[in-house]
């Protein structure tokens, strides 16, 4: 090797911290947070400058944060900052029908009073939650920040990794995460693949203000092309994301304000009396993909550069700080044992934890939307039978409820009560 800094970086002689995260959205800097508990330093890399990411303005973009993904939040210091901003999710009703038509005599009807542990999740805004996260790692001294720049080229050696950046400056650890997106350029270097498709759906994302309050209760209304979730924010506010397909959406998304309000209306309804826009619109394109493999030789990969999918259930970002809470975990374990961290074994187990667990959200979300976006006869009347049977059964109900507040399964200790 030429460079001899970089040479001794890859046998471990020198470090610039612990882990390097490549990407500073929201998963990245939640895992810096969570390593720095463990006492284990972190570098987060993110091409943006931070104002742009800090001083994001209200353009109606949420998240449907589960309970477990709050607990995670409070325990990394963040909740506190955000709290005030959020809105509690009392009720969760799913419903299928035609636009104009109204829903279906069968319809699922989750109300958090049938579990104990409060409210099955929250609604936050983008913009406090990454606030928030940008303040708490400039106030811990083991997270170091690079904004503004990005990572052109990685290399492994026996003990370290190195990452060259843009700029030209190397930064080296003893493990690289890649929370850099489905385009992860962090896997794309260490040669992981990913399995995928499209579903020629397109999500129209907006915020909508309405005359009368939605007592904290969110909607999703299962319609032939795609759904129409609708989120409560706080006040007299909710978030909607709409899929419809790639075309009609194209078109949608072309239109005026108020053209785009007169065909959003009718699928609406008015059953929180007038509503108007209330601020941008963006539009996402809607794919499953998820990476062959979560990790590699001294690399990981967490959020949507480990798995992306369809947001139905509204999992996507829950998913990601599970992973978060999962591999801090193991990290820490290790740490404390005395073993590399980064080591191939080590690394094994966050992928066993988190593969299956992702795999299957994953596949839910596919078969929900193939059986839901469609108008046949015989799937609707089985898919409304289908929540007739859950609504009436409190006990299968019940585990619905947990399942939406992510309380199930194998949970990482930062997502316990």
């Amino acid at each position: 090797m030429d460079n001899p800094a970089l040479a001794n970086i890859l046998r471990g002689m020198e470090y610039n911290s612990d882990i390097v995260i490549v990407g500073g959205g929201l998963n990245g800097p939640a895992l810096a947070l969570a390593l720095a508990r463990a006492g284990l330093r972190s570098t987060v890399i993110d091409a943006l400058d931070e104002p742009v990411r800090k001083n994001a303005a209200f353009d109606g973009r949420a998240y449907a944060l589960a309970l477990a993904s709050v607990r995670l939040l409070d325990n990394l210091g963040v909740w506190a900052r955000v709290a005030d901003h959020a809105q509690p999710m009392l009720e969760i009703k799913v419903s299928d029908g035609h636009a104009g038509q109204g829903p279906a005599p069968f319809f699922l009807h989750f109300d958090h009073a049938e579990i104990e542990e409060g409210p099955m999740g929250h609604m936050l805004e983008d913009r406090f939650l990454r606030r928030a996260l940008l303040e708490a790692m400039a106030e811990t001294p083991l997270i170091i920040q690079v904004s503004g720049d990005r990572v052109i080229a990685q290399e492994v050696g026996p003990k370290g990794v190195s990452v060259t950046l843009g700029s030209g400056k190397v930064m080296s650890a003893r493990l690289i995460v890649g929370s850099d997106g489905r385009g992860s350029g962090t896997a794309m270097r260490a040669g992981i693949k990913r399995t995928g498709w499209g579903y020629g759906q397109t999500a129209l994302v907006a915020a909508i203000a309405h005359e009368r309050p939605h007592n904290g209760i969110a909607h999703q209304f299962f319609m032939p092309h795609g759904p129409l979730a609708i989120l409560p924010l706080p006040g007299n506010q909710s978030s909607i994301v709409w899929s419809e397909t790639d075309e009609t959406a194209a078109r949608f998304a072309a239109l005026s304000d108020a053209d785009f309000m007169e065909v959003l209306r009718p699928r609406f309804g008015d059953f929180l009396g007038d509503i108007t826009l209330a601020g941008k619109r963006f539009t996402y394109p809607l794919s499953l993909s998820v990476a062959n493999q979560f990790v590699a030789e001294r690399l990981a990969l967490i959020g949507d550069a480990a798995h992306g999918m369809h947001p139905i259930a509204g999992q996507g970002l829950n998913a990601g700080l599970r992973d978060v809470a999962a591999l801090a975990q193991v990290l820490d374990e290790a740490s404390h044992r005395g073993e590399d961290f980064a080591a191939e074994d080590v690394l094994a187990r966050y992928q066993q934890w988190r593969r299956f667990d992702t795999a299957t959200l994953a596949m839910a979300t596919d078969l929900t939307n193939r059986l839901f976006s469609n108008d046949n006869p015989l799937l609707r009347a089985a898919r409304d039978l289908g929540m007739g049977a859950i609504g009436a059964l409190p006990g299968l109900r019940r585990g619905f409820i947990r399942e939406a507040a992510g309380l199930s399964g194998d949970l990482p200790d930062l997502m316990r009560g």
